[in-house]
């Protein structure tokens, strides 16, 4: 069976998706994070608009989208990037979006990688290299693993700091 267009998979979400980022640097050479260096913030943000159109989407079909990051304080340099354009990115397409400093997530049972969770009933993990090069995704269904991946996601949910009230260090 052929992959699913992100496109593809967000159509069948209908209630809800999580997502845990817990790295401190993702693909080093991303459009947006090199225009970010660069001081171009706001370019940095439009390259992202394809996201936050399909988020626009998800979100006025009635799909809570809450994405919650685990981060070593003071932020990497790509943290901080996700810091700034999450607003215009992540906010603006209706996400809620919070952030857990890693000192405060040490007593949580965490799965090895970063996951999306859909619908509670099935989700991928996303798999990144060393330098943060995205090494493909991997779909799971299996009950015990999505319960682990939900379950981790609410606990550090409950600890972290809404996008709005957290300051970096």
């Amino acid at each position: 069976m052929p992959a699913k267009t992100l496109e593809e998979e967000w159509a069948g979400v209908t209630l809800s998706a999580v997502h845990l980022e817990m790295r401190d640097s993702y693909i080093r050479d991303d459009p947006g994070f090199i225009a970010w260096q660069e001081g171009r913030t706001d370019e940095a943000a439009a390259k992202y608009q394809a996201w936050t159109d399909l988020m626009k989407e998800a979100t006025a079909r009635g799909v809570v989208v809450r994405r919650a990051r685990i981060v070593s304080e003071p932020l990497s340099d790509y943290c901080r990037f996700e810091y700034d354009v999450t607003a215009p990115v992540n906010l603006a397409g209706g996400e809620r979006v919070r952030w857990l400093p890693r000192r405060r997530a040490s007593g949580i049972a965490l799965p090895g990688n970063d996951f999306w969770v859909f619908d509670g009933s099935h989700g991928k993990f996303n798999h990144f290299t060393g330098d943060g090069t995205s090494a493909g995704p991997e779909p799971f269904d299996d009950p015990r693993v999505v319960k682990l991946c939900v379950d981790a996601f609410e606990d550090v949910w409950e600890r972290a700091v809404p996008h709005e009230e957290y300051r970096p260090v």
